[in-house]
C-alpha cells in the first residue's frame, strides 16, 4: 500500500547565500512543493508513495518530474501539458531580516488543470493514505473543486486523508481560505495545523486565560484539539507550536490528540540552514508513525523529530531516513560526528 499526495511542483531559485533578490546575479535551482516534499520525505523514511500533479511537456517539466524519481517518489498519474512550470523566488532570511517568497506560478500547468485529466478511483488503487494541503486549491477554482472530488473519491474507498491548511496569503484572501475549510474538512481524518491557523480559519479560538505573551497552556491547547476533533469528526489533531527568535533562531515542538490524550514532543531548539518544507516533514514524518503503528507519544515525538532535522537540509524536502529520525526522537541531540 502506498500514499499519494497531489499539488504543484515548482521550480525554486534561491539566490547565493543570502543576498536580497535585488542583488542576485545568479541562483541555485532545485524543485519543490509542498505535497511533493511530503512524497519525497515519505520515500526517504521507507514508504512507498506517490505524486500526482500537472507538469508540462517540456524539458522544465522533465527535469522536476526527474527530479522525484531520483528519491523512488511514483510519478505514473502525472499528466504532462498545460504552458509553463510555476517558480518561485526565495529570499533567505537572516537574523531579524526574515525570508521572503516571491511567486511567480500563473497559468502554470497545474493551476490550468481540468477535473477530467485526473482518474481518482485509478489513482488510488493499492493506496491507502490520502495527503493534501490548503495550498493547492488556493491556485485556481477548477483545483478547488478537483481536490474536493479526490478527498471524496479517497474517503469512498477507505483511504485515511490528512490535510494541512497550509495558508498563503499571497494566494488567496482569509475569508476564502476559511469558505474552503467548511467544504473540504468534512472528509478529514488527520488535521495539521497550529494555532493561529484554527482561529483563522475555522473560528476555534484558545481562551485567553490559558495564554501568557506567547505561551499556550496545555489546557489551551487540549481545548483547541478537542473543539477541532468535536466539530469536524477528526480522528487525530497534530498542532505545531513553533517560535521564532530570528531567522535562524526557532524553537519548536508539536502536540497530537487522539480524542483521548494529548500527547507533547520534546521542544527543540534549532539553527536554521533551510525554513523551507519544515512543515512538510513533520505531516511526512506523522504519516509515516501513524503507518506503521506508532502510539499517540510516539508518532508526534517521531514527527517533530523529522521536523527539526529537515531545518538542516538545504532544498525544500527532506532526505533523511527514518534511523536518523528515530535517533533523535529517542534523545541523541547532540550533534557529534558519527564515525
Amino acid at each position: 500500500m502506498r500514499v499519494v499526495t497531489f499539488g504543484e511542483l515548482m521550480l525554486r531559485l534561491t539566490p547565493p547565500g543570502y543576498r536580497k533578490l535585488v542583488q542576485a546575479e545568479s541562483f541555485e535551482a532545485a524543485y519543490g512543493g509542498a505535497e511533493a516534499n511530503v512524497a519525497v520525505s515519505l520515500c526517504c523514511l521507507g514508504t512507498q508513495a506517490e505524486f500526482v500533479s500537472k507538469l508540462p511537456a517540456n524539458d522544465l517539466g522533465q527535469a522536476a518530474l526527474n527530479s522525484l524519481r531520483r528519491w523512488g517518489v511514483q510519478t505514473g498519474n502525472i499528466v504532462r501539458g498545460g504552458e509553463r512550470l510555476g517558480v518561485y523566488y526565495l529570499e533567505r532570511g537572516a537574523s531579524q531580516r526574515p525570508s521572503n517568497v516571491v511567486y511567480d506560478r500563473a497559468h502554470s500547468a497545474i493551476a490550468q488543470a481540468s477535473a477530467g485529466e485526473f482518474d481518482w478511483p485509478a489513482v488510488f488503487a493499492g493506496a491507502d493514505w490520502f495527503h493534501l494541503t490548503g495550498i493547492t486549491p488556493a491556485l485556481s477554482p477548477e483545483l478547488a473543486d478537483i481536490c474536493l472530488s479526490a478527498c471524496r473519491t479517497a474517503k469512498e474507498k477507505g483511504l485515511t486523508v490528512s490535510f494541512d491548511p497550509n495558508y498563503r496569503a499571497k494566494l488567496w484572501s482569509l475569508s476564502d481560505a476559511a469558505a474552503y475549510m467548511r467544504r473540504i474538512l468534512p472528509y478529514v481524518d488527520v488535521l495539521i495545523t497550529n494555532e493561529n491557523q484554527a482561529a483563522d480559519l475555522m473560528d476555534i479560538r484558545i481562551p485567553q486565560t490559558e495564554i501568557n505573551g506567547d505561551d499556550v497552556t496545555d489546557r489551551g491547547y487540549l481545548f483547541l484539539a478537542h473543539e477541532l476533533q468535536k466539530n469536524h469528526g477528526l480522528r487525530y489533531v497534530a498542532i505545531a507550536e513553533r517560535r521564532t527568535f530570528s531567522a535562524e533562531d526557532n524553537s519548536f515542538c508539536a502536540k497530537l490528540y487522539d480524542g483521548e490524550a494529548l500527547c507533547t514532543s520534546v521542544k527543540y531548539r534549532m539553527d536554521i540552514v533551510d525554513r523551507i518544507g519544515g512543515g512538510d516533514a513533520f505531516a511526512a514524518g506523522l504519516i509515516y508513525a501513524l503507518r506503521e503503528g506508532f502510539s499517540t507519544q510516539e508518532a508526534v515525538s517521531f514527527a517533530a523529530a523529522a521536523s527539526c532535522l529537515k531545518h538542516s537540509v538545504e532544498g525544500d524536502s527532506s532526505p533523511l531516513s527514518a534511523r536518523e529520525v528515530l535517533s533523535l526522537a529517542n534523545g541523541s541531540a547532540n550533534g557529534r560526528v558519527q564515525r
